[in-house]
């Protein structure tokens, strides 16, 4: 019996406050004992069936001390001190069965403490084994029994002896998942609403000379008209910028939900414990030198991090550029941006101060209305899925913009853009450079990562201009319902280049457009053209483009344009436009150029054609046994390859390795006639044009022949394998992407389509929609429907390997890369010739397991 380790975790209450999970330890005693003193004499009886006034000393060492196997405890600690523990114990040696228990103190009860003990006893308890839980519970104790009823498990109950006796398998289904993600997101949604909307902020760091970033922070949080109290900490001055300042926030005696921390490293400890002190839910620390400084400044931030998880508080940054929320209930605005964007429906976060300073300053030009914003900073604690978690309920933000250099989760950032892409948009802004890689398998290039991105509903861009190009038409017009633009003007140069900047970006020019009025024409005329075009039930959008007027003719646009361009959108049909004179009305984004304002269309365009696509479901899949394939990972000195693929009913054509003719010519015999022999190096198994591959070999002579062949060219070891009915050549590949975590690709197979990077590419879980799509997607894929003349082969056959591929890759994750390469397609299915498998640690995936910060 090995016992399981368990690192500590913090993880997130019901109400947004943190707490400490971890196994139980026999120092834990003194803790038990004084978490068991505060209980109310209904907690002891509802838990132990008796008043159990005091722990017996032989109950108590029995308690704390645990095997971490057949017998497994947690406790949450919050602060210094336990506040619940939940344990199982196994019914007998290796039984499938454990009896599960656990308690939370009087203080903590109603913060789903409970829900999240059961989430890591059952994943502690199926590590070892244990495939179903038991529980006795006192019918009087409506809320444990709720617990276990409203997690999604199909929980059986009997009532006996005065005790409701419950029983459930304990293996995570879509219902449990479904269960533990809304929790996920009511609680990280929770946690950043009382950060952006405080009663009060301490400010600690601001100088009493009005210099440096604390002070600047204080006086955009006193200017910008923030109705809470404003709490300067100051360890001498009476008064900072106007404002009484206290040596302790505890000392201004008013509430303080908010901490801004501006101190130098060495002194955020102190922070921390004094903000704790006064009640703070948050901090936002601006101050730098911390993980961006190198190792000891990573130190000092785990350490903040750690002290501020253990008093209930989330952090964002360091090294940020703060918060701000234009509610005109809250006018929060902790940055370092003296101004900020009128209050509207956009919400930003940025990763980068640099950049968020652009674009709020961008934003604020252009009139671009923001909701709230969040600049992360190191993100050492809150990041851009909990925003995304916030923003996705929050009644103020109608679309999401993002700057991201990197991805904490990349798993969990695709698995939200996708469930939140449907109710609002999310524009991204990801970093250029692409980091390596996991476990040095090579990261995707830019265009596979964009159809990740557009695949989980993300508009991506590449600079802040784009960013701010497309926010400003999704907040201010309808979505297209289709792909066809009309095209208006008073230019025929003008509408041409629109014309042609629509196609290059997969737009469709509609039949009778462009539109060109010319340059003559008077505003009465263009605004004529304008309507027509709203009404054309061919068109589904609108590129207005206005040119200046030659000498002697109309000097401005008048009132009869500046009324007819919304049109379109009070039709919902989005209009976008390019003014080359005159001041374009409000409510229509305008822009500098027409190759600009097409491509922030197309890519709304892009989005609303996926927000109509069936997102279908992953389905289910027969023949899988998932522990098998477990096993055959697990199966020491043994290639797990052929094990694996078969426990996810995929077939893989057998090789013989032989470094002979001899050995070649026994394996023919055992795999019988006619064979094929190909040079072994995985590089060159399906080279048949550099003559590395020997097809149809009918008997031992033509055998040893071609072995004598090739063994002189491309050396001695070669693999025999029977000869399959011949079919296109596919390739299957599944790699982990630093951005996306495990992605699958699918393409064609020779030499070409692999220089060209032919590869359509889904990250999981991959669906029934997104298999058939990754099979019809590459450049190539009409050889699979049939090409001059040739039968088509049996795309559901690849669709059907490609889910189970994804289905693979979900449940084993300590899988880094597969290739099946060639897989034979054909009119009457698939042969699968060879497959590649590279297998990695066995550290958890992030975005899977339960919950955790």
């Amino acid at each position: 019996m090995v016992s399981v380790s368990v690192q500590p975790v913090d993880v997130l209450l019901s109400d947004g406050t943190t707490v400490q999970l971890r196994q139980i330890e026999p120092q834990d005693a003194a803790g038990i004992v004084a978490m068991h003193s505060r209980f109310s004499e209904r907690t002891r009886y509802l838990r132990y069936f008796s008043p159990y006034p005091r722990i017996p000393e032989r109950d108590l060492r029995r308690f704390v001390t645990v095997d971490h196997h057949d017998r497994e405890a947690f406790v949450v600690v919050a602060g210094e001190r336990i506040v619940a523990v939940g344990r199982y114990e196994r019914l007998g040696p290796q039984a499938p069965q454990a009896e599960v228990a656990f308690v939370v103190e009087d203080a903590f009860q109603g913060r789903g403490i409970g829900s999240v003990l059961l989430e890591h006893l059952a994943d502690a308890a199926r590590r070892v084994g244990v495939t179903s839980f038991v529980a006795e519970v006192l019918p009087a104790n409506g809320t444990m029994l709720r617990v276990f009823a409203d997690f999604g498990y199909q929980v059986r109950r009997q009532f006996a002896d005065g005790v409701v006796h419950l029983s459930f398998p304990i293996a995570p289904t879509e219902q449990t998942l479904e269960v533990q993600r809304g929790r996920e997101q009511r609680t990280e949604s929770r946690s950043v609403a009382r950060l952006l909307a405080p009663r009060g902020v301490a400010v600690y760091g601001a100088s009493a000379t009005g210099q440096g970033v604390g002070a600047a922070v204080l006086g955009h949080l006193r200017d910008g008209g923030f109705p809470g109290a404003i709490v300067p900490v100051h360890p001498a001055a009476s008064t900072v910028a106007g404002l009484p300042a206290y040596p302790s926030a505890v000392d201004a005696g008013v509430p303080v939900d908010l901490a801004v921390v501006a101190v130098p490293p060495e002194a955020a400890r102190a922070v921390v414990a004094d903000a704790a002190a006064a009640g703070a839910h948050a901090l936002v620390v601006i101050s730098a030198g911390f993980a961006e400084a190198g190792p000891a400044g990573a130190a000092a931030q785990r350490g903040l991090v750690r002290a501020a998880h253990a008093a209930g508080m989330r952090v964002v940054g360091p090294n940020c550029l703060g918060v701000a929320n234009t509610d005109p209930t809250v006018r929060l605005n902790a940055t370092l941006a003296p101004v900020l964007p009128a209050a509207g429906p956009v919400g930003i976060f940025s990763q980068s101060g640099a950049f968020g300073v652009a674009l709020l300053a961008e934003a604020s030009r252009r009139g671009l209305g923001l909701s709230s914003f969040v600049s992360a900073g190191n993100r050492a604690d809150v990041s851009g899925n909990d925003l995304l978690q916030y923003w996705q309920d929050d009644p103020r933000t109608d679309v999401i913009m993002l700057y991201l250099e990197t991805f904490g989760n990349p798993r969990k950032f695709a698995r939200l853009a996708r469930r939140i892409g449907r109710s609002k948009p999310v524009v991204a802004l990801a970093s250029p450079a692409r980091p390596p890689g996991v476990d040095e398998s090579p990261g995707l290039d830019t265009e596979a990562v964009s159809a990740l991105f557009a695949q989980s509903g993300v508009i991506r861009v590449d600079t802040v201009a784009e960013l701010l190009d497309v926010g400003v038409l999704l907040a201010d017009q309808p979505l297209p319902a289709g792909a066809r633009v009309a095209v208006v003007g008073n230019s025929s140069a003008l509408t041409g280049l629109a014309a042609t900047a629509c196609v290059a970006q997969g737009l469709t020019v509609a039949a009778g457009y462009p539109c060109d009025v010319g340059p003559a024409a008077g505003a009465a005329e263009f605004a004529v053209a304008l309507a027509d075009a709203a009404a054309d039930e061919r068109v589904d959008a609108l590129v207005a483009v206005f040119a200046p007027p030659l000498p002697g003719q109309h000097t401005e646009v008048d009132s009869d344009v500046v009324a007819a361009l919304p049109v379109a959108s009070a039709a919902g049909k989005p209009t976008v436009a390019t003014f080359l004179a005159g001041r374009p009305p409000a409510g229509v984004p305008a822009y500098g150029s027409v190759e600009e304002a097409v491509r922030a269309l197309a890519r709304v365009t892009r989005y609303a054609r996926w927000l109509r696509r069936d997102p279908g479901v992953p389905p289910e899949l027969s023949g899988v046994d998932s522990a098998a394939g477990e096993a055959a990972i697990r199966a020491d000195g043994a290639d797990p390859t052929g094990a694996l693929l078969a426990a996810y009913g995929i077939e893989l054509v057998a090789s013989v390795p032989a470094r002979s003719a001899e050995e070649a010519a026994e394996a023919a015999d055992r795999v019988g006639y006619p064979v094929t022999i190909k040079a072994a190096a995985a590089g060159l198994r399906h080279r048949l044009d550099l003559g590395a591959v020997r097809l149809d070999l009918a008997d031992a002579a033509a055998l040893r022949r071609a072995y004598a062949e090739m063994s002189a060219v491309f050396g001695a070891e070669v693999l025999v394998q029977a000869m399959v009915a011949p079919g296109v050549p596919c390739v299957v590949e599944l790699v982990e992407d630093p951005a996306f975590g495990p992605v699958v690709g699918f393409g064609l197979g020779g030499v070409a389509t692999e220089l060209l990077g032919d590869r359509a590419w889904r990250a999981l879980p991959l669906t029934g929609s997104d298999a058939a799509e990754l099979v019809d997607e590459p450049r190539a894929a009409p050889l699979l429907r049939g090409h001059r003349g040739a039968a088509p082969v049996d795309r559901a056959a690849l669709a059907d390997l490609l889910l189970r591929v994804g289905r693979l890759a979900d449940d084993q994750p300590r899988i880094r890369s597969l290739t099946l390469n060639p897989v034979l397609a054909r009119p009457d299915g698939l042969s699968v010739l060879h497959a590649t498998v590279r297998i990695g640690s066995a550290a958890a995936r992030p975005d899977t397991g339960p919950r955790r910060l």
